[in-house]
């Protein structure tokens, strides 16, 4: 029987960070699939969740001293390629294994491929080199949420919401005066809104302070979007002063800087949602970095609560027909990429 499903498979998606395995394993769903993902000696591995002898999790096992993960339940020792290696008082050498998935660390986070291992090309993983660029700061954070992965997509390709859902942080009225574009650009899509000449809002306000920059002048803002299969989104937001140029606007006149959103689907009605923002002003300040994420992780959780109360609606009116208006626009060409990359593979 073909199981059908509503993300790609051959793809890459983020696991966990890697403290999330430092000390011990850790068992996760995504895509469907319960994967427990360890660290032996230097190497971050994936197999599948499940102890061949009585199926109890992996997960709640531990690493022995030679990398191999051993089952909590029985001592089962499992290697890195998911085939048995030895139990005591037992010959299981010969036993089927599990599914080992391919792994890879990078960007400060840990990556699986959830399809055809011999498709698995670690090239393949988005560029996001400023990770590592000491002229940049990132901080973040993970959310579980019960809510279909494309709604997440849709959230965040259409920021109209901000003016009511983040009322007292990023939203402003202005943001509703200035219809979006959005276009595919090669295999992203791009949904992106300017304003002239308004106030900032609070968070804005709080990020011209941290720049050194006046936070009660007239500013220009900007929000562009970018979607990258199956379900990454890179949004960058900022203001400047006025009549600088706006997103061109010269560094001592603007505070910019990059959202990160990793989706990554665990069942069709929940995901792991791995939030962070990006900035190339003090990138050494470590106290304004926890600041931001502080910030940025209350603005997400707002998001959080409508997200789950429109699944449970969608679920309780499974043959309504939902609007689609020109602020929709990003949101359906990324469904659109999607339908056609998981019709491809199915």
């Amino acid at each position: 029987m073909t199981t059908t499903h509503s993300w790609p498979k051959n793809t890459w998606y983020v696991a966990c960070t890697p403290d999330e395995i430092a000390e011990k394993p850790l068992g996760r769903q995504i895509c469907g699939e319960r994967i427990v993902f360890y660290r032996s000696k230097e190497k971050a591995v994936g197999i599948a969740d499940f102890c061949p002898h009585r199926g109890a999790p992996l997960s709640l096992g531990f690493v022995n001293n030679e990398g191999d993960l051993v089952c909590g339940y029985h001592g089962m020792v499992m290697n890195c390629d998911g085939n048995c290696k030895s139990m005591p008082g037992q010959r299981v050498s010969a036993f089927p294994g599990v599914r080992s998935y391919p792994v890879e660390e990078r960007y400060g986070f840990i990556w699986v491929w959830t399809g055809d291992a011999e498709q698995a090309n670690p090239d393949l993983i988005p560029d996001f080199s400023w990770f590592d660029d000491p002229n940049w700061a990132y901080g973040g954070g993970l959310y579980h949420i019960n809510c279909n992965y494309k709604l997440m997509i849709d959230n965040l390709m259409d920021l109209t919401h901000e003016t009511y859902v983040h009322s007292t942080s990023i939203g402003q009225p202005e943001i509703e005066d200035e219809p979006p574009e959005s276009f595919r650009d090669g295999d992203t899509i791009v949904t992106k809104r300017t304003m002239e000449k308004i106030p900032a809002p609070p968070f804005w306000q709080n990020a011209l302070r941290f720049n050194d920059l006046d936070p009660n002048v007239p500013v220009d803002r900007w929000q562009i979007s970018r979607f990258t299969p199956p379900s990454h989104i890179m949004i960058e937001v900022g203001v400047a002063h006025a009549g600088h140029g706006g997103y061109d606007a010269p560094a001592d006149k603007k505070a910019s800087s990059i959202v990160v959103d990793f989706i990554t689907p665990e069942t069709e009605t929940s995901i792991w949602y791995f939030w962070g923002m990006a900035r190339n002003f003090k990138p050494n300040d470590t106290e304004l970095t926890d600041k931001i994420r502080e910030g940025q992780g209350q603005i997400f959780s707002e998001d959080l609560e409508m997200l789950e109360a429109q699944q449970r609606n969608l679920l309780d009116n499974p043959d309504r027909q939902l609007l689609k208006l020109n602020i929709d626009g990003g949101g359906v060409l990324a469904r659109r990429m999607l339908d056609k990359i998981i019709a491809a593979e199915q």
